[in-house]
C-alpha cells in the first residue's frame, strides 16, 4: 500500500480519481489492493504489536526484570526512530503512531481478552464516530470550506499537483517543504481523530488475541479454516458495497471522504482475520515450509526491511535519487513492489544465517537495554562440528 505515497501526489491514497490513469489494468490494481490490503497490514501490524506488548513483559517478568523502565525506553527510542524517518525521508511514517500508542496501552496489558476485546472495539469505534460526526456536519459548512477540503486533501487542482510533483521530483531539501508540515499534520490532528484510536484500539485487541492463543498459532485448524472464511465473506462485500456507493456518488468530497471511508475502515477488520486464519494455516501446514521460513526471517527483519522499503522507494521515486514521482502508474508500482519482496525474502534470510538480529532490530535491542547485545551468530569451529553433528 504504502508504494503508492511514495509514487503518487498523496490524494491518490485516498481519492484514486485525483491522480493518474483509473482504467484497465491501474483499476483492478486499485480495486485489489483496497478490498484485500488497505488498512487490512496496518491492522495485523498494529494486533501483533499489541502481542508483542504481552510477550516482551511476560519474558521481562520471567527474568526477574521490571518490564516498565525496559518497555518505555524501547517506545521512546522507537519515536526517536519514527521523527528521523518522518522528517528526514518519508511523511508516510507509522513508527511515530505506534511508539506513542504503546505508551498509551501498557497499563492496560494485565486485563482479561474479554475486556480486552471489548475496550478495543470501543477505542477503534471512536474514530469511526468522529469521521461519521464531520462527514454528517459537512451539510452545514459554507460552501467555500467544502472546497477548499477538496483542493487541499480530496482533489487538488492541476497546479498544486504540479507544485507537489515538482517538490517530490526535487533534490532532498527541496523535498522538506513539504514533507514537514504534513509530517506535522499527521502525527497531530491526524493522531488525535484516527491513528491513536485505530492502532491503540487494535494493540488492546491483539493482546486479547495473544493471550487466546489465536496470533501464537494455538488453536486448531479448523479454528482459523472457519477464521479465513468467515472473515473474507463477510469483510469483502462490506468494502465491495463501499467501493460502489463512493463511485456512485462519483467520489464525492462530501460523500466519500469521511462517510464513505467507513465500509473499508470496519470491513478491514473482518478481511484481517480472514488473513490471519490463512496465515495461520500455511504456517501449520508442512508443505509450505520452505515459503514459511522465508517469510519468518523477513519478519524477525521487519524494523530494518519497513526502513529499507523508505530507502529503496525514496531512491526510484524522489529527486535526489531517479526522480520518477508521478510517472510510474500504479500497474508499473506492482512491479516495484514484487521486486522490493523478491529482494528482501533472498537478503533477510541470507542476513540471518551470519547475524541474530536484523541491523536496525540490534541497535533498537541494544538501546533498549543500555548495553550492547550479540550481534553475530557463533559458528561451530570444524574441531566441534562433529560432536555438534
Amino acid at each position: 500500500m504504502n508504494v503508492q505515497l511514495f509514487a503518487m501526489p498523496a490524494a491518490a491514497y485516498l481519492n484514486p480519481t485525483a491522480y493518474g490513469d483509473l482504467t484497465g489494468g491501474n483499476w483492478w490494481v486499485w480495486l485489489v489492493s483496497h478490498v484485500f490490503f488497505d488498512q487490512k497490514f496496518m491492522t495485523i501490524f498494529s494486533l501483533l504489536f499489541g502481542a508483542g506488548i504481552v510477550l516482551f513483559a511476560g519474558r521481562a517478568e520471567a527474568k526477574g526484570e521490571s518490564p516498565r523502565g525496559l518497555h518505555y525506553r524501547r517506545m521512546a527510542w522507537l519515536l526517536v526512530f519514527g521523527l528521523l524517518h518522518a522528517y528526514g525521508l518519508w511523511v508516510g511514517d507509522i513508527l511515530v503512531t505506534y511508539a506513542l500508542c504503546g505508551m498509551i496501552v501498557f497499563p492496560l496489558r494485565r486485563m482479561k481478552p474479554a475486556t480486552l476485546l471489548i475496550v478495543g472495539a470501543a477505542v477503534i469505534a471512536v474514530s469511526s464516530a468522529i469521521w461519521l460526526f464531520i462527514g454528517w456536519s459537512m451539510q452545514f459548512w459554507p460552501p467555500d470550506v467544502v472546497a477548499e477540503l477538496r483542493a487541499t486533501d480530496w482533489l487538488p487542482p492541476q497546479e498544486a499537483i504540479a507544485a507537489e510533483l515538482a517538490v517530490y521530483q526535487g533534490g532532498w531539501w527541496t523535498q522538506m517543504q513539504r514533507r514537514v508540515p504534513d509530517a506535522f499534520e499527521f502525527q497531530t490532528f491526524v493522531f488525535l481523530i484516527w491513528g491513536m484510536w485505530r492502532a491503540g484500539g487494535l494493540m488492546l485487541a491483539g493482546m486479547a488475541l495473544y493471550k487466546l492463543g489465536v496470533v501464537s498459532g494455538q488453536r486448531s485448524p479448523r479454528f482459523y479454516a472457519a477464521m479465513s472464511a468467515t472473515g473474507f465473506a463477510i469483510g469483502v462485500p462490506i468494502i465491495l458495497y463501499g467501493v460502489q456507493r463512493n463511485v456512485a456518488m462519483d467520489w464525492d468530497v462530501r460523500y466519500s471522504f469521511f462517510l464513505g471511508s467507513q465500509w473499508n475502515y470496519w470491513g478491514s477488520l473482518f478481511v484481517t482475520a480472514g488473513w490471519i486464519g490463512l496465515v495461520m494455516l500455511v504456517a501449520k501446514s508442512p508443505v509450505f515450509t520452505a515459503l514459511t521460513a522465508r517469510l519468518a526471517a523477513v519478519g524477525r527483519m521487519a524494523f530494518t526491511n519497513y526502513l529499507l522499503h523508505t530507502l529503496i522507494c525514496t531512491t526510484i521515486f524522489y529527486g535526489h535519487g531517479v526522480g520518477l514521482f508521478g510517472r510510474v502508474p500504479r500497474v508499473g508500482q506492482v512491479l516495484v513492489v514484487l521486486g522490493i519482496w523478491a529482494f528482501q525474502l533472498v537478503v533477510s534470510r541470507v542476513w540471518l544465517r551470519d547475524f541474530q538480529f536484523g541491523p536496525v532490530e540490534w541497535l533498537w535491542r541494544s538501546l533498549t537495554y543500555n548495553h550492547r547485545q550479540p550481534f553475530r551468530r557463533v559458528q561451530p569451529s570444524s574441531a566441534s562440528f562433529g560432536s555438534v553433528v
